[in-house]
């Protein structure tokens, strides 16, 4: 899930996070592709209107076990 495609769902950062329930500065730490964990989070709270690709996971996660 990208980072931008939920920002612009929830309106802001700020909004983001508050639904995260987590801090606006952890919001503005994530990577284009936001963490995983989140991402599972955040569809089911939208109930699937941003969808979790696993896809864009599976990609870092080979290049992770590449190291």
């Amino acid at each position: 899930m990208k980072k931008q495609d939920v920002i612009k769902h929830f309106g802001s950062q700020t909004e983001t996070a508050k639904v995260c329930g987590i801090g606006k500065s952890a919001v503005n730490q994530w990577n284009d592709i936001i963490p995983m964990g989140r991402a599972l989070q955040i569809e089911r709270q939208t109930n699937g209107a941003l969808k979790f690709d696993e896809s864009l996971y599976q990609e870092s996660a080979t290049d992770a076990a590449r190291v």
